[in-house]
């Protein structure tokens, strides 16, 4: 096992990074920006090292620097969090090169699934059904529009390179094309220095499913079960769910059967997450892969029992998996909620700034709170805008409903502006009480809804 590990994240993962470390008798090593020197994460570490300016190519996303950090300590591995370089194929070179472990898959495997249009080639190698679309990237707008008529409108433009919901464009109809082609090959090109796009059927009314799996050098692959993330809004994940309520213990055992037989045919190592849309037949069509840890990990974490944080680092380690497939089971309902430092009423707008004021309350069965910050922290314009993860487990899924939304209420956060109002009202909507919501309800349904009603109010 490691002795010294380096935590190359901010925020709330690299606080729950820490805490698995220090549980697992590891010294932990921070890096922060100089936006973040006095973050609880920092706080925390046993060592933090400043490594630049708040700009994340200034410090998060500079490779130099994080490594000289971690030879500088001493450490041993890397644990990349999400997000950053979390699934940066040449920063997993370098962690190899300096003999330092990266605490991930390969970066082979990182470069065959960060491409989405090999990984979706890869897929359909293996097995994985895959969404009607283009073969491999297409090079130009007329090559673009002759798969477009092949396969039908809408369509979804997508960046070869892309993740996080950018790079992603829907198209419904011929002379939309061209424009739509010109920008994501231009959001493509600022965002990820890579301008290829690929093209895939839209496939309308679905669910948002994905599937965990964790593998060790040894043989062994465990899937967990699957989470629903149909609440998005722009791609986004606005809450995420585990079990799924349509999915059967049939289904579940099929699809990650799926992911396990991939996981083979690539030689994936350590974890993951397939990420699938799920049809009103229910046909699954996988989407894209995740080599790395997820956010939502907690509601997966608290339905299984199971503990990823530290499975990863000694998988890394060379360890075998700490449990095994008949440990990987349903066991209640969990529920996450994102808050966010952000005006839902105004267009979601960021809203960096002080927290004058934080009270999160945690303290009761069932509860868990995953935040990087305190009364008094500062909520950067330069990062991520999450202030902290509420996570609910209890029996079944109503109870655990009734209780997020007391959770929510309790919040008091003063200072800046948050989405508590809007997620509390999207909890208490038909379509999320029934489970019958897709990926489209927030933008197509909810919002408009939810707007109308605030405009009446004020």
């Amino acid at each position: 096992m490691f002795k010294k590990v380096l935590v190359a994240n901010r925020g709330e993962i690299a606080v729950q990074i820490i805490r698995a470390l220090h549980e697992l008798n590891i010294t932990a090593v921070a890096i922060y920006s100089s936006a973040d020197k006095d973050a609880l994460f920092v706080q925390l570490a046993d060592e933090a090292i400043c490594i630049g300016g708040p700009q994340p190519a200034q410090s998060y996303l500079n490779m130099s620097q994080i490594l000289s950090a971690a030879n500088l300590t001493g450490c041993e591995a890397i644990h990349p969090g999400y997000g950053f370089l979390s699934e940066n194929a040449e920063f997993a070179r370098l962690c190899a090169e300096c003999h330092i472990a990266f605490i991930g898959p390969t970066p082979e495997v990182i470069d065959l699934m960060g491409d989405k249009a090999h990984a979706r080639a890869a897929m359909q190698k293996s097995g994985v059904p895959v969404i009607p679309g283009s073969e491999g990237t297409v090079a130009s707008l007329a090559e673009a529009m002759t798969t477009a008529h092949r396969i039908g409108y809408p369509i979804l433009l997508k960046a070869a390179e892309g993740g996080g919901g950018k790079g992603i464009r829907a198209v419904a109809a011929a002379a939309d094309l061209p424009a739509a082609f010109r920008e994501t090959q231009r959001e493509a090109r600022l965002n990820y220095g890579d301008d290829r796009i690929y093209i895939e059927k839209l496939v309308t009314n679905a669910k948002h499913i994905e599937m965990q799996v964790i593998a060790d050098t040894h043989g062994h692959i465990v899937y967990l079960p699957e989470r629903d993330c149909s609440m998005q809004r722009h791609h986004q994940k606005v809450i995420e769910e585990s079990p799924c309520q349509d999915i059967t213990p049939v289904e579940r055992a099929k699809l990650g059967n799926i992911v396990v037989q991939a996981c083979h045919q690539i030689g994936y190592t350590n974890t993951g997450t397939f990420e699938f849309l799920m049809d009103s037949h229910h046909h699954f069509y996988f989407l894209e892969m995740n080599t790395r840890l997820q956010v939502e990990h907690t509601v997966t974490e608290e339905v299984t029992g199971l503990q990823l944080i530290k499975a990863m680092v000694r998988v890394a380690a060379g360890e075998s998996l700490p449990f095994t497939q008949a440990d990987a089971q349903v066991k209640g309902y969990a529920l996450e909620c994102r808050i966010n430092a952000e005006d839902p009423a105004n267009n979601f707008r960021p809203s960096p700034g002080t927290l004058q004021q934080l009270y999160l309350p945690d303290g009761t069965l069932g509860v868990r709170i995953d935040s990087g910050v305190t009364t008094g922290s500062t909520i950067p314009p330069f990062y991520d805008a999450m202030i902290a993860k509420l996570i609910v487990h209890l029996p079944t899924r109503e109870e655990t409903i009734v209780k997020m939304q007391r959770v929510l209420g309790e919040c008091i956060v003063r200072g800046i502006a948050i989405n508590r109002d809007f997620l509390q009202a999207l909890l208490a909507s038909p379509k999320f009480a029934d489970a019958q919501y897709t990926t489209d309800y927030i933008e197509q349904e909810f919002l408009p809804e939810w707007r109308s009603k605030r405009d009446v109010t004020a």
